[in-house]
């Protein structure tokens, strides 16, 4: 999958604040509360995640990964991760709420 990195604090699409630990996905793809493991070339970004947020750029197999920097969001860039689906969530649309 293609990684990218967000840093807009906020609430998230599942009512959630950000945090470390959280991705947005396409909901068809990873439905919310699904947890996965990424696997990263970039220092610090693998473990676990939970899906807990979308977004309008994450559309098909992106994950888009929280981190509290803007700084190391951009340097991050878009990067192919490997992603391990641990537990999927429910099939549940978040626009829906």
């Amino acid at each position: 999958m293609h990684a990218t990195a967000y840093c807009q604090y906020g609430t998230t699409a599942s009512g959630t604040l950000t945090r470390r630990g959280i991705v947005a996905a396409d909901p068809r793809v990873l439905p919310a509360g699904s947890l996965i493991r990424i696997k990263s070339p970039v220092r610090g970004y693998s473990g676990k995640y939970r899906v807990e947020d979308t977004g309008g750029e994450v559309k098909g197999h992106v994950v888009d990964i929280y981190v509290p920097d803007c700084i190391s969001a951009k340097r991050f860039g878009r990067r192919i991760v490997q992603v391990h689906l641990l537990r999927r969530g429910p099939d549940v649309q978040l626009a829906a709420k």
